[in-house]
């Protein structure tokens, strides 16, 4: 927090200093055109000159400082002391050609791999599941990727060439330095909103990596979603009477929408649909800790800008080419136990389509596992029973081989 502070005064002061020295400048320019300038009026033009030089080699230091000491906490047990064979980094990697960021925190480097892909497209939540998720340290050796266009990993490629291929190609590559490195034959994947996506993407078509899945906040028809979303604001909104809200909606017109205002458009009712699940008294935790994620210590000044430029623009640019997609129709079959964790209560991600998915699935063993107090995010909603049921599904069935 202490970083955002000294960053913010220095980007004031920047910025000031810059408007008073274009000031200086083209006053001492109409007065050397008068020929009235004086040596006091130039040295006060240097004075200023220097003070911006100063200010902005100072914030750009202090950039550079954070993203060079931007670290994952070490692991800690209730005495304060960390255990032996515990790991807690944060390390870049180059998967095809990509230099991307992951997290990798664990009580026991011998435990099981555990990979969490992250909402978005463009979503970075590395601190949010440290937060959130820390008892499965205890079990698992929990890996979080920013993805390509996300967070940390916000220029691994231009966004104008990302495609959802993109991801399921990185996302193998990732697979495979973990099995590699921790000496594994499969690994568990578990992923949330468009990470429940990849996921099913990546074991369908890798299924010899992985022992199980778990999807929360499924996605199944992106278009359909959307459809579903924008007419469930609508309606929560002609019901409330809030007719800002649906001039908007009406403004923008029936999604999905394309184009290079897609973030903007969709953010209306999604924006709208996650304070009406904030507001529902059933739903516990119900916000995301966004201030706390950003000011985390995995996050150096660049990369917090680049928490909300991913959200924004990676977001554009990728989820418009995912409206083709149906689970439905072109993931039927998986080779491994599927588990789906859904919240009772959201409204974002329709859960009758995860349940008209799962009765048409073919998979070892499928569960549906129901948050009687979570939206879109039981993780976040309910913690403690989220991480007791992924015991249960991926260590308790005995998975493990």
């Amino acid at each position: 927090m202490l970083q955002i502070m000294l960053f913010l005064i220095l980007t004031v002061l920047s910025v000031i200093s810059l408007v008073v020295l274009l000031i200086l400048t083209a006053y001492c320019a109409i007065l050397g055109i008068k020929k009235k300038i004086t040596p006091k009026h130039l040295i006060r033009l240097k004075k200023a000159m220097i003070f911006v030089a100063v200010a902005v080699i100072l914030n750009a230091g202090l950039i550079t400082l954070s993203q060079l000491t931007a670290s994952t906490p070490r692991i800690v047990d209730e005495s304060g002391n960390t255990p032996q064979n515990s790991i807690a980094e944060l390390t870049e990697l180059e998967l095809n050609g990509r230099k991307q960021w992951i997290s990798i925190r664990g009580w026991d480097k011998s435990a099981p791999v555990l990979l969490f892909l992250a909402g978005g497209p463009g979503g970075t939540q590395m601190a949010a599941v440290r937060h959130e998720l820390k008892e499965l340290e205890k079990h698992f050796v929990v890996v979080n990727w920013d993805q390509p266009g996300s967070g940390k990993s916000y220029y691994a490629e231009k966004i104008k060439n990302i495609t959802a291929q993109t991801y399921i190609q990185d996302g193998h590559a990732l697979t495979e330095y973990l099995k590699k490195r921790f000496s594994r034959e499969k690994i568990y994947l578990m992923g949330e909103s468009w990470g429940s996506a990849l996921g099913i993407f990546l074991v369908h078509n890798y299924p010899e990596s992985y022992h199980a899945f778990i999807g929360t906040g499924q996605m199944i028809d992106f278009a359909e979603t959307e459809r579903i979303d924008y007419a469930k604001a609508m309606e929560i909104a002609q019901s409330k009477g809030n007719t800002a809200l649906i001039k908007r909606l009406n403004a923008n017109g029936e999604p999905p929408y394309y184009g290079n205002n897609v973030t903007w458009k969709s953010a209306v009712y999604l924006n709208y649909l996650s304070a009406y699940m904030a507001n529902n008294p059933e739903i516990h935790n119900p916000g995301y800790n966004t201030i706390r994620d950003i000011a985390s210590s995995e996050y150096g000044l660049l990369d917090k800008i680049n928490f909300f430029r991913g959200i924004i623009n990676t977001y554009n640019h990728v989820y418009q080419q995912l409206y083709t997609i149906d689970m439905r129709k072109d993931y039927t079959k998986l080779e491994m136990p599927v588990y789906f964790f859904l919240g009772r209560h959201d409204v974002n991600a329709p859960t009758v389509l995860v349940e008209e998915y799962f009765q048409i699935l073919e998979a070892p063993d499928k569960k549906i596992v129901w948050f009687e107090h979570s939206g879109h995010s039981p993780w976040i909603n309910e913690p403690a029973k989220f991480v007791k049921e992924v015991l249960t599904c991926f260590l308790e069935n005995k998975t493990v081989k």
